[in-house]
Order: structure tokens, then sequence, then C-alpha cells
């Protein structure tokens, strides 16, 4: 059940920093005695996407996270997984201090995040953002990802 509540009749309990530091969880207390939570955290500058036939949209995380979520999301044991990897992904994007991306240098991003944690998410994912069409094109990234690991 969701109630609005006027966050400004609200006082301020506790204050805590989350992660990175870029989000703060807030403890409130109505004058009626109520508690609740917020979540604030710190807003970057948007980004724009350059899809590939050139045109231009506003990046929207959600679009991501459902991309991601199709595509893989049954190999991470949560939501909290899946967030922490577009965290990771838009730290890396704002990090670039472009706001202009191209769609392939966000697909890089996730599928180097992926590879940190799931081959075989990684894989899944690499299989739709190449658009593969064959069984040799998929073969071929299961045996460059076999050798990576043998070097290591």
């Amino acid at each position: 059940m969701k109630v609005r509540v006027n966050i400004g009749d609200s006082r301020v309990i506790e204050s805590r920093e989350l992660g990175d530091g870029m989000a703060i969880r807030r403890r409130r207390e109505m004058p009626d005695g109520h508690r609740f939570t917020t979540y604030e955290r710190v807003e970057k500058p948007n980004l724009i996407v350059i899809k590939k036939d050139g045109s231009r949209e506003l990046y929207d995380r959600e679009k991501l996270t459902n991309a991601i979520r199709r595509s893989v999301g049954k190999f991470f044991s949560g939501d909290a997984d899946i967030e922490k990897i577009i965290d990771d992904v838009e730290d890396g994007l704002h990090g670039k201090n472009d706001m202009e991306i191209p769609s392939n240098i966000i697909g890089d991003f996730v599928l180097d995040e992926l590879e940190k944690r799931n081959d075989v998410a990684y894989v899944r994912f690499a299989s739709v953002y190449h658009e593969f069409k064959t069984l040799d094109e998929f073969e071929s990234i299961l045996k460059s990802r076999r050798k990576e690991k043998k070097k290591k």
C-alpha cells in the first residue's frame, strides 16, 4: 500500500549515506508518530544516447534495466544485483565526461560488468547485443571466453 505523505511535515530522525556516497537514506517521523524511510539519489546530468541509426534520445535507466532483466535477470539472485550493474554502468558512462554516448558504448559497459559477475549472463547478453545469426557466431564467443579464462 502506497501512502502519500507531505515530507515537509516530517522531521529527520536519522540520515545515512549509502554505498558509494551517491545516495542518502533518511528515516523520518510525522507529527502523529508515523515513521517512514526516504531515499535520495544524487542527480547526475542527463545523458543523450546516440542510436545505431544516428537518432538521439535521453538515456533511460528503466529501459536499460528491463533489457538486462529480460536477457540475463534469472542468473542473478535479485533486483539488487541488477541495480548494482546499472549503477556501475552509469558510473562508467558519467566518467567519460561526455553527455552524448553511442549505444554501443553502453552495451560494452554492460558486457564488462556482466563479465565480472557471471559467464552465462555475459554470453546471453552478448548474443542479443551482437545480434548473432548463426551457431558459429555464438560458438566463437564461447571459444574466446574459454581462452581468456585459461590465461587467467
